[in-house]
């Protein structure tokens, strides 16, 4: 561990952004994994309230830079091209 107070300062607030880091994109996976069962099963209507869920979580993980603004797109535009799928 660091010695000088700035650095002591900076590896606490890393610990931090770690800790919430990992607890959404935890949340991330939970959403997306919710999206893949609902289109397992060809159910239209569950998987695209999920989808709206997915969404919502995934451009919030890019906005506040969790992960980055094109993956969370990429992972968007898949999800709904599966679930655009099923419903037709």
């Amino acid at each position: 561990m660091a010695n000088h107070k700035s650095a002591i300062k900076r590896h606490k607030q890393s610990l931090k952004a770690n800790a919430r880091n990992k607890a959404v994109k935890t949340r991330i996976k939970k959403v997306v994994k919710r999206v893949d069962e609902a289109i397992a099963q060809n159910d239209a209507q569950q998987a695209s309230e999920q989808l709206r869920t997915a969404t919502s979580a995934l451009d919030r993980a890019a906005q506040k830079k969790v992960i980055h603004k094109r993956k969370a797109a990429r992972k968007i535009s898949r999800l709904n091209k599966a679930v655009n799928n099923i419903a037709s």
